[in-house]
């Protein structure tokens, strides 16, 4: 089979960790893969270094002209079976491929307006990451029969050493409990919830990785309530099998949450 995976994503989520796995492991199977990302993101990178086959594109939001003519050239020299779309941008934009499509879904927002039902109506098969994407699929109309639960996972793989050095080099006392986190820094992680919850854990160091427009609110949440010297800020990080398994507690405060692969993260380094 040949697969055209489509992602739009400037920087690096979950979904293009996604990617990259299902890339990776659909080339080890004998399948011919190739992958269209976003020009100077992440995913590029990574997957460059992967060795897999890789078309940078000028994504930008739904319709860009010189993406879509730049993906038909991409399909038309590599003629896929199918088409991956990996986010709602990518939707769009895999319409000039001209192969047959599936999407991944992966957040468990409701689908917004006509526009996002007709973008996943174009697709022979919508890939719900867990029960619950499935379900608001559904409720936003999709035909079941169209659905299919694919669970997502992370490789087992054993933790890299020298975590607790890097937490120090964060800033964390040595010996200190160490509760923390990896979620972007947006309204549905409900890292405000989290911050609240440091007030009742005296003692304890919490460290938050990620980034997203919630950051400077979130650092001054953390001010007002008198505890920013116990919690660090880390930003993007490349070094997670480091700093995961070196918590002592792993904490997601999601409210709405697809299926949340930081989790399984956690769980591969058996972090409480």
């Amino acid at each position: 089979m040949r697969v055209l995976h489509v992602d739009t994503a400037a920087g690096w989520r979950g979904g293009q960790n996604q990617v990259l796995l299902t890339a990776r492991g659909m080339a080890a199977r004998g399948h011919a893969v190739a992958i269209a990302c976003r020009a100077g993101g992440i995913l590029e990178g990574r997957a460059l270094s992967a060795g897999l086959d890789v078309h940078a594109l000028p994504f930008r939001g739904d319709w860009s002209p010189t993406a879509a003519l730049g993906l038909w050239r991409v399909a038309r020299r590599f003629g896929p079976s199918v088409v991956h779309a990996h986010d709602p941008h990518a939707l769009a934009a895999s319409l000039a491929a001209g192969a047959p499509r599936v999407a991944s879904r992966r957040v468990d927002f409701a689908l917004k307006g006509r526009a996002s039902r007709w973008k996943y109506e174009r697709c022979r098969r919508i890939l719900a990451v867990s029960g619950a994407v499935a379900a608001v699929l559904r409720r936003g109309g999709m035909a079941p029969e169209r659905v299919r639960v694919v669970y997502e996972g992370v490789p087992d793989r054993p933790p890299q050493p020298h975590g607790r050095a890097a937490l120090l080099a964060l800033g964390v006392p040595a010996g200190a409990l160490v509760v923390g986190t990896v979620a972007a820094l947006t309204d549905h992680k409900d890292h405000p919830t989290l911050l609240a919850a440091v007030t009742r854990v005296p003692g304890a160091h919490f460290v938050i990785v990620g980034d997203g427009e919630q950051r400077a609110a979130l650092v001054a949440q953390a001010a007002s309530f008198g505890i920013g010297d116990r919690v660090i800020f880390a930003g993007f990080r490349a070094d997670l099998d480091q700093l995961i398994p070196a918590f002592d507690v792993f904490c997601l405060s999601s409210k709405m949450e697809g299926l949340g692969t930081s989790l399984l993260d956690a769980m591969c380094f058996g972090r409480p």
